[in-house]
């Protein structure tokens, strides 16, 4: 599957870039908490055939705190997720997640490792650019990135910045099907105390819903994240995060094309310096 590891990562990148579309469309359905639920347990259940198939080892008691700190950081971030999409713009936050995540992974592993890679600092820095030409920063100013509402974007970024460093570490001790699906079951555990199942009325979810929660789910995170998750230990966190610089592009056209946000040239352009900046990074 190695072989296959950067036309995957690609394609996760597009279903991570389409959920946040999906994301602010089935949160006028449903409370967070009962889609961080509902999605992890979707997730979960996803995977289970692959861990039965590989026959994939469980993790010793020991490692068990490797997957319960990923796991409450995705509580967190989903949370973020979805209060963010509903209450913002899909698509620039989208941007701002993408633009700030690979920067801060970048910094936590250089003060790790004590040590930083020219390109990488390069990719990162045109990566930046590229969010911030998307943003229109030049044009509307710096209040575009400190909007109250942004808040919740910032806190995706920091918090997938130290989950991608985590789960680089936790794969080396525990199977990566197995971490993984055991990451969306805890999950899952976690937000069963701030659901409210009786707010789940079947009748009022609508093809709607069930089309963009299909995608939000299986797509971007039983496929996307778990690729993502599969492949950053492969490739490295630094690397690995970079390819977020990808999602912008298609997350502004999503939103363009779905939700009537504007797609302009500042957003072709930027999203092109985030390609560049994946290209840069991952040259041998």
């Amino acid at each position: 599957m190695n072989k296959y590891i950067y036309p995957l990562m690609l394609l996760a990148m597009i279903s991570w870039a389409i959920a946040w579309t999906n994301a602010k469309i089935v949160g006028e359905y449903l409370s967070f908490y009962n889609l961080i639920f509902l999605r992890f347990l979707l997730g979960f259940i996803s995977l289970v055939p692959f861990i039965l198939i590989r026959k994939s080892p469980i993790p010793k008691i020991s490692h068990i705190k490797y997957i319960i700190i990923p796991s409450i950081l995705f509580f967190i971030y989903n949370l973020a997720f979805f209060k963010g999409t509903h209450l913002g713009l899909a698509g620039k936050g989208a941007i701002l997640v993408t633009t700030l995540n690979p920067l801060f992974t970048v910094l936590i592993m250089s003060i790790i490792n004590k040590n930083i890679v020219k390109k990488e600092f390069l990719g990162i820095l045109i990566g930046i650019i590229g969010g911030i030409v998307i943003m229109d920063v030049y044009s509307e100013g710096i209040d575009v990135i400190i909007d109250n509402n942004n808040i919740y974007f910032i806190i995706c970024a920091t918090t997938w910045g130290f989950m991608t460093v985590c789960i680089n570490y936790a794969q080396k001790l525990i199977d990566p099907y197995m971490f993984i699906g055991l990451c969306y079951l805890f999950t899952m555990l976690i937000s069963i105390p701030f659901i409210n199942l009786g707010e789940i009325n079947i009748s009022s979810l609508d093809f709607r819903f069930y089309f963009n929660f299909f995608f939000v789910s299986i797509g971007a995170m039983s496929f996307g994240t778990s690729i993502y998750m599969y492949s950053t230990p492969i490739l490295g966190p630094s690397k690995a995060s970079i390819f977020i610089f990808s999602v912008p592009l298609f997350a502004m056209g999503t939103a363009y094309i779905f939700l009537n946000e504007a797609f302009t040239i500042n957003i072709i352009l930027g999203g092109l310096l985030g390609l560049v900046a994946i290209y840069i990074v991952n040259r041998t």
